[in-house]
């Protein structure tokens, strides 16, 4: 855990710590200690670039793990959520999906020593900003797997990103994120306003 800004609580996580997917899981239950309605998960990349295809790799895993749950799941492979997507996607959860958390997960950009790390924060991101766009934050949670180095050349970096690094951080996101939506269902159910403490 480390602090952002010496006032908000950042969840890291290396993607080979065993218990990466269980501190996923951990940070997002506390992050989300009250929920009045069952959040909605945005999965944001592109399949065309394998540094940028892990929010996608991520919906589709939860996408096939929650096929039979009450959650809303948006990007996947088949049906990329692109950053420049992001915005569009943010007003139709806004009419579609009122009083509900987003979790918005995307790949990112960091400091050497970062690549590797799966951040939780509690607030949302911003799309493309590896790749110097200036985009709307989307999300009141962010889920950040850092795969790159930053640098003036991400779209290039992004590119040579190895996807088995990408999946195995997929894997834990997954792993830990569909964790912590059983348990709000279990807890709250499917249709209860309760809050998930």
């Amino acid at each position: 855990m480390r602090l952002y800004d010496k006032r908000i609580m950042v969840y890291c996580f290396n993607l080979y710590n065993k218990f990466a997917a269980d501190g996923t899981y951990a940070a997002l239950k506390k992050i989300c200690s009250a929920l009045n309605a069952p959040p909605v998960v945005v999965c944001i990349g592109s399949d065309l670039s394998v540094g940028d295809s892990l929010g996608p790799i991520v919906g589709t895993l939860l996408s096939e793990r929650l096929a039979q749950k009450n959650i809303f799941i948006y990007g996947t492979l088949s049906k990329p959520v692109t950053a420049r997507e992001a915005s569009h996607i943010k007003s139709f959860i806004k009419h579609s999906h009122p009083g509900s958390k987003v979790i918005a997960i995307d790949a990112a950009v960091g400091n050497a020593d970062d690549v590797g790390l799966i951040k939780i924060l509690p607030f949302g991101l911003k799309p493309g900003s590896g790749a110097a766009k200036n985009l709307a934050r989307i999300g009141d949670i962010s889920v950040m797997g850092v795969v790159a180095e930053k640098s003036p050349f991400n779209y290039a970096l992004f590119s040579a990103t190895r996807l088995s690094m990408v999946y195995k951080m997929a894997e834990i996101i997954s792993g830990g994120v569909c964790d912590f939506l059983c348990d709000y269902l279990q807890t709250c159910g499917n249709k209860s306003g309760d809050a998930f403490v």
